[in-house]
């Protein structure tokens, strides 16, 4: 191969390979309630917000439209919030979506983050999952099957709603989803025991319990049976329920 086409070739993959890591740091982005505006990413030329609108949330794709802005709140960086005050930021961010249907779940405390459930009220779905920084109160979307594998409110729900008609009535039961969990469980973490299973658009949610005690959690493909603990989260401290 001449020495042109082997030096463009490499510069495509760099561009490829830079773009792809733009792309998922950029999903990591978060709106912070501590600030006096909404932080943003960049997804391609357009500033976008995570769950927004009728961005993933509606499944038309990520939009552009401003959330509202909230005045400063005092923080020390290395003081972590309480789960009280996650829990309102966690009910600021619903308000902001302006959509009846949804509700807070579980606000949950981890030693490294807050993890927030919410969840459809016609239905009783589970709607899609956010994760709050415990020193900063950005919000912002769980990764993993949150973003890979929810079909309505994820990012393929939006980007490729076209592939897959959103449903909660998946290929693979509750019950199986269970045994995978428990299978997995066995192996990678001896002791621990399938909990409470949510059923989500595509996945299931479980949690995973060590010793009657909750110990982390993990999701189970509806479509393929593949197993994705959040690894994300560090040891569990406490929870609010909705």
């Amino acid at each position: 191969m001449e020495k042109w086409k082997i030096v463009g070739l490499a510069v495509l993959s760099g561009l490829a390979l830079a773009m792809l890591i733009t792309t998922v740091y950029s999903h990591m982005g978060g709106w912070n309630l501590y600030g006096s505006s909404p932080t943003y990413y960049v997804y391609g030329a357009y500033p976008v917000y995570p769950y927004g609108g009728s961005g993933c949330h509606g499944r038309n794709g990520w939009n552009t439209f401003s959330f509202p802005t909230y005045p400063n709140y005092p923080i020390t960086p290395t003081t972590s919030i309480t789960i009280d005050k996650a829990t309102e930021i966690a009910q600021r961010y619903l308000a902001s979506l302006n959509n009846p249907d949804l509700a807070v779940g579980d606000v949950e405390e981890y030693l490294l983050n807050f993890y927030v459930q919410y969840y459809e009220k016609s239905t009783g779905i589970g709607a899609f999952e956010m994760l709050i920084d415990k020193y900063t109160g950005n919000i912002y979307p769980e990764p993993g099957p949150n973003m890979m594998w929810n079909t309505k409110y994820g990012m393929m729900g939006g980007m490729m709603g076209w592939y897959r008609t959103p449903t909660a009535a998946m290929p693979v039961t509750v019950d199986q989803a269970k045994t995978y969990a428990q299978q997995y469980l066995n192996t990678y973490y001896p002791g621990t025991t399938v909990g409470e299973v949510k059923p989500f658009y595509g996945y299931y949610h479980i949690m995973v319990q060590l010793n009657g005690q909750h110990y982390g959690m993990l999701s189970v493909n509806g479509y393929t049976g593949q197993v994705w603990y959040h690894t994300w989260h560090g040891t569990f401290i406490q929870e609010w329920e909705g």
